[in-house]
């Protein structure tokens, strides 16, 4: 469980960099305004907690997408020679976890909303774990 939780907290923060970084780089598909006007529910106090079962294996199919995405990544930013290289590396597994993510059939502002809620919820949290 451990191991999820720090896991969803490194995807969280990696997706979160993404947008940051990509706004850096005019050429970023990223760029192209599909995470603008996102706002965390968890931080307006509109949690959603009623997901569907459906939602929530979803999340979770692409939660262990996004542990290999990072077991992979990790190392190799930890080792990069530069701070470039670490943000260059950041920005591949960034987009590497966006296309894991939608690749699940879900969208990003969703799977941030339920890794939040996961993180926050204990109702959430439990549905997850029976889950999985």
């Amino acid at each position: 469980m451990n191991k999820l939780l720090v896991s969803i907290t490194a995807s969280i923060a990696l997706l979160a960099a993404g947008p940051a970084l990509a706004q850096q780089n005019p050429q970023s598909p990223a760029t192209t305004g599909e995470s603008s006007g996102y706002t965390n529910p968890a931080a307006a106090g509109t949690q959603k907690t009623d997901y569907t079962d459906a939602e929530l294996k979803k999340f979770i199919g692409a939660q262990e997408g996004i542990t290999k995405v990072r077991e992979e990544y990790i190392e190799k930013i930890e080792s990069a020679d530069s701070q470039e290289k670490a943000q260059e590396l950041q920005m591949e597994a960034n987009d590497e976890m966006v296309s894991v993510i939608e690749g699940s059939g879900m969208d990003i502002p969703t799977y941030n909303a339920i890794a939040t809620a996961y993180s926050s919820e204990p109702k959430v949290r439990n549905r997850i774990e029976a889950l999985m």
